[in-house]
């Protein structure tokens, strides 16, 4: 497949250069031509996840505390994988060819998906082997989303110039946010009314017309040039950083560099990490300043993570939450309680044409920066909206729970869920979107993949660690004969200490961004 499809790329452009390619191809056409191919694969893939813990519960008979680890783990191998694949396709294959075989794999893994609910849907109790065949369809679909995600979303950004990146990955965000309402009102329906079999089944036939649909834009995207021309980007930075210890000894300033034949001073705007300076004496400078770019969003990656623990809660713990209260809509109607994370995508909905094209333009004309607040100040700002979030449904679980133990026959109303969902999905809007542009941005053009696929990664940690989190109280809180936390009866579980729990680690998150983020440079435009 990979010599096919570099057969394919060089008939579309033979002989071109980059320059000519920015200006006959790519462009908005292609990029709406990406969003609507991400529209596709994010009703196929959250067809899948946004159901799963009710799925896990139901048919496959998990324990509560167990479903939530497990779709946990699941969803951090679907967000940590996409680390392996960005070095595989800012490496080796390209971005254009892991998209093609990731996506191969992505269809594959959710046919055979469908086939394992529909084998298990003849028997009351499944079998190990159906069990096993259950979990090996969903990682498959990990593995093939793991090489599609930061590939699809940074091909997209290549069709565009710098001027119109922030406003690609919020209409990015706008359109992926109706494809996921869609999928979380028809295909959670169908699976809970209907079949389980058939609202599997209808996510399988949209990642095929996701694949149809990117192969039909292939004569006008415009194709990345620099992969070949260097060598590894990732041997670069390793070198330099090999280099630095090994020279770590001499001194920072005038290093004599062979390959330029001339002095090196230190890299511009390097107050920071000026231990890499020392590979100056081997290395050019654009090899030290791709390692320093790097290596400075670690911080921000790490002060990210509690975050991305909050935001798992959503396709958990709040949907288990609206499963024991009052769903009903008319006598006999109930309202599946994952269809409550539509008001997420609601939200985004409405407030991302508010913020592009009201506040941006209201903040720009205070601020003079191009997208109105830096890409760090977005950042900041949805996470303190999460941590707001898990306030609110630490304050409503409370009041849950004490009309539970009150008044058993008596419950409470599931649309006082919503505003949780309402505050995670400003949240999701502003941070989600801020990381996205900030590892685009800020690191190398032959690292965007790598880049995207950090932070991506910040989810994937995010949901182990909120795993491990989860597997570890339930544990210590069943001691002696106590209640767990997340007993299977929410009415004896405490949800509530877990929610503040997570306030407090947020805000010592918050604390830790803002301590990182007041020191960090940006880069410069097109400066890689």
């Amino acid at each position: 497949m990979a010599n096919l499809c570099d057969e394919l790329e060089d008939s579309l452009h033979p002989g071109t250069t980059e320059g000519s390619m920015r200006s006959s191809s790519g462009g908005w056409k292609s990029a709406r031509l990406i969003i609507g191919v991400e529209m596709a694969e994010h009703f196929a893939f959250y067809g899948i996840s946004s159901n799963l813990i009710t799925y896990l519960t139901g048919p496959l008979g998990e324990s509560t505390a167990a479903a939530a680890a497990n779709v946990n783990a699941w969803s951090g191998t679907v967000s940590f994988l996409p680390l392996l694949w960005g070095f595989i396709a800012d490496s080796f294959l390209g971005r254009f060819r892991t998209i093609l075989v990731a996506s191969s794999l992505y269809i594959l893994g959710h046919g055979q998906l469908s086939f394992s609910i529909m084998i298990s849907s003849h028997h009351k109790d499944p079998s190990q082997l159906q069990v096993t065949l259950f979990f090996c369809s969903l990682y498959l679909i990990a593995i093939g989303h793991g090489g599609y995600k930061p590939c699809i979303r940074v091909f997209g950004a290549d069709q565009l110039d710098g001027d119109d990146l922030s406003s690609y990955f919020n209409w990015l965000m706008f359109g992926s946010c109706i494809s996921v309402l869609t999928t979380r009102l028809i295909s959670i329906f169908i699976q809970e009314n209907l079949s389980w079999s058939l609202g599997f089944g209808i996510p399988s036939v949209s990642m095929l017309l996701s694949l149809l649909l990117f192969l039909l834009g292939t004569k006008n995207y415009r194709f990345s040039t620099a992969r070949g021309e260097k060598k590894n980007p990732f041997a670069r930075i390793g070198h330099v950083f090999m280099e630095a210890v090994r020279n770590r000894g001499q001194p920072g300033l005038d290093i004599y560099n062979p390959n330029q034949t001339l002095l090196m001073v230190p890299v511009h705007d390097s107050k920071q990490l000026r231990f890499l300076d020392k590979a100056a004496i081997s290395c050019d400078l654009a090899e030290i300043e791709e390692a320093k770019a790097v290596l400075k969003l670690v911080p921000i990656w790490m002060s990210c993570l509690v975050y991305a623990i909050v935001c798992a809660q959503s396709h958990t713990f709040f949907t288990k939450q609206g499963a024991t209260m009052d769903r009903s809509i008319s006598p006999g109607l109930l309202v599946p309680a994952a269809t409550l994370q539509c008001f997420i995508n609601l939200t985004i909905i409405i407030f991302i044409p508010i913020y592009d094209r009201l506040l941006v333009p209201i903040a720009r004309s205070f601020t003079q920066c191009p997208s109105g607040i830096t890409m760090l100040q977005r950042i900041g700002s949805g996470m303190v909206l999460s941590i707001l979030a898990m306030v609110v449904a630490a304050l409503v679980e409370t009041k849950r729970l004490q009309t539970a133990r009150d008044d058993a026959t008596t419950l409470m109303c599931v649309w006082w869920l919503v505003p949780q969902y309402v505050f995670i999905g400003v949240a999701d809007m502003l941070t989600m979107v801020g990381l996205q542009e900030l590892f685009y941005d800020q690191v190398p053009c032959e690292l965007r993949s790598i880049g995207m696929a950090l932070n991506l990664s910040i989810y994937g940690v995010g949901n182990f660690l909120s795993s491990f989190i989860i597997s570890f109280i339930d544990k210590v809180t069943r001691q002696s004969g106590q209640t767990s936390w997340f007993d299977n009866d929410l009415d004896k579980a405490h949800l509530d200490y877990f929610y503040w729990l997570l306030a407090c680690l947020g805000s010592i998150g918050l604390a830790s961004y803002l301590w990182f983020a007041k020191s960090y440079v940006y880069n410069r435009p097109n400066k890689f």
